[in-house]
C-alpha cells in the first residue's frame, strides 16, 4: 500500500519538473530571441574587433603590408619606451586634474540650479548643458581662436591686467595640459549637471524640512542628507569621468597636436600616430590594450571601493 500511494507522487513531482524544465527553457529562448540583435551588435563591433586586435598585438603588422608573428615582442618594446611612459604620465595627469574637477564643477551648478527660489532656471539650465551638444572638434577649434597669442581674447585679457604680450597658453609645457583639462570640463561638465540635478530632484523635500525643524545648517544638510542620497549618482559620474579621461584624443589633436614637447601627448594620441603616422598597427594594437588594461583596472579600482563602502554603511 505505501509502494501504491507513494507512486502517485512521484509521477507528480516528475511531471513538475519536467514542466519547469520545459518553462526554463522557453524562458531562455525568448531571452535568446530577445537579446539576439544587441548580441549580433556586440559581436560584429566590439567582441571581433578586440579579439582581432589582440591577434594583431602580437604582430609586426603594417598599414601597407602584413607582418609576421612576433608573440609579446612589442608589448616589450612599448615598456622599454621611454616615450611610453611619458604618454602614460601625461594621461594620469589629465586623469587626475579633469576627474575631480568636472565632478565638483558639475555638482556645484547642479546645487545652484536646483534653487526652486531661482529665475530663469531652464534658460540657465540650457546654457550650461549647451556646450556638451557642441560637436568637441567644433569647441577645440573655437578655443583655439580663443587662446591665439595675437587673436585670442584670453591672452588680449592677459595683457591688459599683467601687462604680458601674446601668452601662448597652448604652446607652453607648463600651462598646455592644464588649458586642455579647462577646456574638456567646460564641455562635459553640463551632461554630469544633469545627472547629478536628476539625483537631487529625487531627494525628498522632507527629509530638509525635518533637517531644518533640528536646526540643521545648510552645510550639515549637504553632509548628511545630499551626499549620502547622491553616491550612487557619484559612482557613475566618477568612473565614467574616469573612463573618459583615458580616452582624450580629440582636443589634443586639434589644439597641441601631442605638444610642445610631448608635454600634452597622450597614450590615445600616441596609438594614432603610431598607426596612421608611422604605419605600426601591430605595435599600436599593443598600446590599444595597455589602455584597456588601465581603464580596467582604474574601473574595477573604483567598484571596489565603492562597495566596500556600502558594506561599511550597511553594517
Amino acid at each position: 500500500m505505501a509502494q501504491a500511494t507513494a507512486a502517485p507522487g512521484s509521477a507528480h513531482s516528475a511531471v513538475a519538473k519536467e514542466n519547469k524544465k520545459a518553462i526554463q527553457a522557453r524562458n531562455l529562448r525568448t531571452g535568446l530571441l530577445f537579446t539576439a540583435p544587441a548580441l549580433i551588435v556586440l559581436a560584429i563591433f566590439v567582441f571581433y574587433p578586440a579579439i582581432k586586435t589582440f591577434i594583431t598585438s602580437l604582430t609586426s603588422d603594417r598599414i601597407n603590408r602584413a607582418g609576421k608573428f612576433v608573440g609579446f615582442d612589442n608589448y616589450v618594446k612599448l615598456f622599454q619606451s621611454a616615450d611610453f611612459w611619458t604618454d602614460v604620465k601625461n594621461t594620469l595627469v589629465y586623469a587626475v586634474a579633469y576627474a575631480p574637477i568636472v565632478v565638483i564643477v558639475a555638482l556645484a551648478f547642479a546645487l545652484l540650479l536646483n534653487r526652486k527660489d531661482l529665475k530663469f532656471v531652464g534658460f540657465f539650465r540650457t546654457c550650461m548643458f549647451l556646450p556638451f551638444v557642441i560637436s568637441l572638434t567644433v569647441a577645440a577649434i573655437a578655443w583655439q581662436f580663443i587662446l591665439s597669442p595675437s587673436l585670442g581674447l584670453v591672452p588680449y585679457w592677459i595683457q591688459q591686467l599683467t601687462g604680458i604680450a601674446h601668452v601662448d597658453l597652448l604652446g607652453t609645457r607648463e600651462t598646455a595640459m592644464a588649458a586642455i583639462v579647462f577646456i574638456t570640463v567646460w564641455k562635459n561638465f553640463g551632461y554630469f549637471m544633469v545627472i547629478f540635478l536628476a539625483g537631487l530632484q529625487g531627494i525628498s523635500a522632507e527629509l530638509y524640512e525635518a533637517a531644518s525643524l533640528d536646526g540643521a545648517s545648510a552645510w550639515q544638510k549637504f553632509r548628511y542628507i545630499t551626499l549620502p542620497a547622491l553616491r550612487p549618482t557619484f559612482n557613475y559620474v566618477v568612473i565614467f569621468g574616469l573612463i573618459g579621461s583615458f580616452q582624450v584624443f580629440d582636443q589634443v589633436f586639434i589644439l597641441t597636436s601631442g605638444g610642445p614637447a610631448r608635454a600634452t601627448e597622450t597614450i590615445v594620441y600616441r596609438i594614432y600616430t603610431e598607426a596612421f603616422g608611422n604605419g605600426k598597427l601591430g605595435y599600436a594594437s599593443a598600446l590599444s590594450y595597455v589602455l584597456l588594461i588601465m581603464t580596467l583596472i582604474v574601473g574595477l579600482i573604483q567598484l571596489y571601493t565603492n562597495n566596500k563602502h556600502e558594506k561599511e554603511e550597511i553594517a
